[in-house]
């Protein structure tokens, strides 16, 4: 839908159900209020629900300007069926930010919420105008009080977060206690809803309970803590896939390579990589400056009794801007590195500039999991 500073705005589909609901539910409310709307009440219920997705996003603004302004990327903001998500890659470096961070977006949401508050003194109640400045006055107060609620993957989880996170000096424990408040949340949420709606109207249709709202209420309920469940469980899993990222050095899991020419026959290539004990070919110009690398997908591809009479520079992919990566990577460093440009293999040199040897995704991946299932 744009890119505000440079960060992509997406839509997703379930957006334009939740829309579609917002307009049937608050028409209905405009029908008691503005009877004299007659149909007309369903255009204006639409564009209260255009214009809360709009404070939706200027909530997730807040947490995409301050990410970038601690020079953490921010991958794309998403609009979907419950609010909207800024996909931050990276935590923050400190319990400090981490607290302002998700502090910012409940906070301007109460600032949107104050000032339709003072919209309302600028227009008619009891006009159109002055019914959609409430509405969303209300919906940006419920907003930020939703968001302040103490557990992951809500901002409240994350300021709780980053309150425990001081206090213990270890991210993960501040992780830890503010996903599984998220999940005792969720159990709030999904037997307190309906009791609290049943009993807001209990006093006014008694024959209710039981009905049609009921089964919304109980429905809706069981949508939010699902959402809020399985969001504490993705943090916490994230999480420890964090803490286990530091595992994975460049440096580590590079394989040895020999450097070869162009016209090489892969029977010599390989000859010379089992004598070198190396796993990996580098394929040279004539000042010995890499240009490509062999593909191992490639070299199992050829029949043994083929390779005298192919050439190496035939098997190899050429080294485009981005596969040539420090061996002093690790961790989200390193991943970030070679999903910006992926590839197969990439080149591994020193500081300054010497060849260190070939890094294999596959080598990547095999890490990552052993270093995973070894702290399950």
């Amino acid at each position: 839908m744009g890119r505000p500073f440079g960060v992509p705005v997406y839509v997703a589909p379930s957006w334009f159900l939740v829309a579609a609901l917002i307009t049937w539910v608050f028409g209905g409310q405009l029908e008691r209020v503005l009877p004299e709307l007659g149909n007309l009440r369903y255009l204006v219920s639409l564009f209260f629900a255009v214009a809360f997705y709009g404070s939706v996003l200027v909530h997730e603004l807040a947490h995409t300007v301050v990410a970038l302004r601690y020079k953490l990327p921010v991958r794309r903001i998403q609009l979907q069926f419950f609010g909207g998500v800024s996909e931050i890659e990276k935590e923050s470096e400190t319990p400090g930010r981490e607290f302002v961070l998700a502090f910012v977006g409940p906070l301007l949401s109460l600032v949107l919420a104050g000032l339709f508050y003072l919209g309302m003194y600028a227009v008619e109640p009891g006009t159109v105008p002055g019914v959609l400045m409430a509405g969303l006055m209300i919906s940006n107060l419920i907003v930020a009080a939703f968001n302040l609620l103490p557990g992951l993957p809500l901002d409240g989880g994350r300021m709780l977060r980053a309150v425990v996170w001081k206090v213990t000096g270890r991210p993960m424990s501040g992780t830890v206690a503010a996903a599984w408040t998220g999940r005792a949340l969720a159990i709030v949420v999904l037997a307190g809803l309906p009791l609290l709606t049943h009993s807001g109207r209990l006093g006014n249709a008694p024959e209710e309970f039981g009905g049609v709202d009921t089964v919304t209420d109980a429905l809706l309920a069981a949508i939010l803590a699902g959402i809020i469940w399985t969001g504490a469980g993705n943090s916490l899993r994230m999480a420890r896939l964090r803490e286990r990222l530091p595992e994975l050095r460049a440096r580590n899991l590079t394989r040895r390579a020999v450097p070869v020419s162009a016209d090489t026959p892969l029977s010599e290539a390989l000859r010379r990589a089992n004598e070198a004990g190396a796993r990996a070919l580098v394929v040279v110009d004539g000042q010995g400056e890499p240009t490509a690398l062999v593909r191992e997908a490639s070299i199992a591809g050829v029949p043994e009794h083929r390779r005298p009479w192919v050439a190496t520079g035939g098997l190899a992919q050429e080294l485009r801007p981005g596969m040539r990566v420090s061996a002093e990577l690790s961790g989200e460093d390193l991943l970030e590195s070679l999903r910006t440009t992926p590839a197969t293999e990439y080149l591994v040199v020193e500081e300054t500039g010497e060849v260190y040897g070939v890094l294999s995704t596959a080598d990547v991946e095999r890490a990552f999991v052993s270093a995973m299932a070894r702290h399950s």
